[in-house]
């Protein structure tokens, strides 16, 4: 119990690492550490491949493409337009009403306790998510398998240079 603690309370802290930092970079560091303590979290709910994943695809491949595109804008606060004081009321009022909604409609949520007798320590085991996926939704991943596929040779064409065509 200790250790959620402790993991949710540094989640919290770089998530609003996230939202408070002045510069890009390192609120993009605030966000991989706000996924390594999601994927503990991950953990110690008992899914270890939800946790690898997340890691990967999110604190790896997403987040050097956030990396990617911070640099390549260059943003300072030289190029950066000053926000009106009318944009920064509305932002402020639609995020106390978001936060309004959210407190309703988890007002009256009771949370589960736990039952030892219906507790199923292989719930989020690769193979148990496997036969899922390769039983129930077998369509749905062949599709996706061929949608990325389609972006995989749109990327290539869109990206292939036609001959005297000069990049700077």
């Amino acid at each position: 119990m200790s250790l959620f603690l402790f993991l949710s309370f540094v989640a919290l802290l770089s998530a609003l690492g996230v939202v408070l930092a002045k510069n890009p970079v390192h609120s993009v560091l605030f966000l991989i550490l706000t996924f390594f303590t999601l994927s503990a979290h991950y953990l110690l709910l008992n899914a270890q491949f939800l946790a690898a994943v997340n890691i990967i695809v999110y604190a790896g491949a997403i987040m050097v493409l956030f990396l990617f595109v911070i640099m390549f804008l260059n943003l300072n606060q030289d190029t950066e337009p000053h926000k009106p004081m009318l944009a920064k009321v509305a932002a402020t009022v639609s995020g106390g009403l978001l936060l309004l909604v959210m407190v309703a409609a988890l007002r009256s949520v009771e949370p589960a306790g736990y039952n030892a007798d219906k507790f199923d320590s292989q719930i989020g085991m690769v193979d148990r998510l496997g036969m899922v996926l390769f039983q129930q939704y077998s369509l749905p991943f062949e599709l996706a398998s061929v949608l990325l596929l389609a972006a995989m040779v749109g990327s290539v064409m869109l990206g292939k240079r036609e001959t005297g065509e000069r990049n700077f």
